[in-house]
């Protein structure tokens, strides 16, 4: 069977679904499978070997234009060409174009998008419906998230082959949107909803919040949980003996993820005088957007006199991140919102890190299947402090933490059984589906 898997890009940004999406269907290829990766809006920015088309559909510029001015002219149609080269697309990670994410700024588009047929943006449907009947010709469509449902009506009229949707944190760009785009928008997704034979959610917890959201039957929802490729962290032997204590962060660095909370932690764990030597390192997508939050954390630091055990690295490429997590002791993204990934967290796990994480997302689900750290109270960052301390002034219990964890996901956390799990879900789909 032949699996087209539907996944957008975020620009030049780092992007955890990115990133997944590509982890997975690289583990569908290695286990023999015939798995074809189709981005769109933008190429997808991965730390590991791209597995995806060169064409990029629903290019990101097109998409905007069509919207902005959704009448043709010849002004309009010259620009169209010109943002239709792929050559351009391709560009488009070497740029910060963060507003490319951004809910507020792409309301009406999100609208339009997920309105498919009926949106601005139907000639690029079009091309993208043609190609995937025509050229590549599936069993079965993946589309990465329910954001992207607006092309499922169309593509299973001009198919007939199953669908299949992603649930792994649409939320969070869904409650961005103004009130009455969010109402919209969560209507649009029901209805596109009822063409998708079935769901796959990364989380319980996001199985049931999402999938009540929105309507989905439970029976029409499979939890398949987050893997890594775990090859590269295989070899890592552990932090150095003999350097300070180190306690790290790596994630997209804004004020959703908790970075604030994480230094204030800090602050009270440094001038409490029991860990002469602290530091803390922060590492992950940093946008133009952000760099005055970022700015406020570092003026923080600063009035705390802690700025030279604070830094902020910023963006890293794959050799980096594992130089990076070697180097902590304690791990910690103390989320505001409700992840239900947590991604970063297998990777602290696999690299031999304990965690530290807030009760509530996918983090409870995690901490439980893996026993690698303890949760803290969301938001407080008096309870991370303690539960930090914890950790650091123990180094017995670190140790059983990161044994725990590193061994767990290692043996249950593997891209390859991520892979497995999802293939069977697409042959139980298939098998269930009768062509009209």
């Amino acid at each position: 069977m032949r699996y087209a898997y539907l996944a957008t890009g975020a620009a030049n940004m780092y992007c955890g679904s990115c990133m997944r999406d590509n982890t997975l269907v690289a583990a569908m290829k290695s286990l023999g499978h015939d798995a074809c990766m189709i981005p769109m809006y933008t190429p997808l920015r991965v730390d590991e070997d791209s597995v995806s088309e060169n064409h990029v559909f629903y290019g990101g510029i097109e998409a905007y234009l069509l919207q902005r001015y959704p009448r043709p002219s010849f002004w309009r149609d010259k620009l169209m060409r010109l943002a239709g080269s792929q050559a351009l697309i391709r560009l488009m990670p070497h740029f910060d174009v963060g507003s490319a994410v951004d809910p507020v700024q792409n309301a009406e588009l999100t609208l339009s998008m997920l309105r498919g047929e009926a949106g601005n943006q139907k000639a690029l449907l079009d091309e993208m419906v043609y190609w995937l009947k025509n050229d590549l010709q599936p069993d079965l469509v993946h589309v990465t998230n329910t954001l992207i449902s607006g092309p499922v009506p169309a593509i299973k009229k001009a198919l007939n082959v199953p669908v299949v949707c992603g649930l792994h944190g649409e939320d969070i760009f869904l409650d961005g949107l103004p009130k009455s785009y969010r109402k919209q928008a969560i209507d649009l997704i029901r209805k596109n909803a009822a063409h998708i034979d079935h769901f796959i959610a990364i989380s319980q917890y996001y199985a049931d919040y999402f999938g009540n959201l929105i309507g989905i039957d439970p029976a029409k929802i499979t939890l398949v949980r987050p893997g890594i490729a775990l090859e590269d962290y295989q070899a890592l032997n552990g932090k150095l003996p003999g350097t300070p204590l180190t306690i790290g962060y790596l994630a997209r660095i804004s004020p959703e993820k908790g970075l604030h909370l994480l230094v204030e932690a800090f602050i009270r764990l440094y001038k409490s005088g029991q860990f002469p030597g602290l530091r803390l390192r922060a590492a992950g997508y940093l946008s133009k957007a952000h760099a005055a939050y970022v700015d406020d954390i570092r003026r923080r630091a600063k009035q705390a006199g802690v700025e030279e055990q604070v830094e902020i690295i910023g963006t890293v490429d794959r050799q980096q991140k594992l130089d990076f997590l070697q180097s902590l002791d304690v791990f910690s993204v103390p989320t505001i919102y409700r992840d239900p990934k947590g991604l970063p967290v297998l990777e602290a796990l696999a690299s031999g890190v304990s965690v530290v994480q807030p009760a509530h997302g996918a983090f409870p689900e995690l901490l439980a299947a893996t026993g690698g750290g303890l949760l803290h109270i969301p938001e407080d960052a008096v309870d991370l402090s303690e539960k930090l301390a914890t950790l650091l002034n123990n180094t017995k219990m670190r140790q059983e933490y990161t044994q725990r964890g590193r061994t767990a996901v290692h043996a249950t956390f593997s891209a390859e059984r991520m892979a497995a799990e999802t293939v069977q879900v697409y042959q139980q789909v298939s098998q269930r589906m009768v062509p009209c």
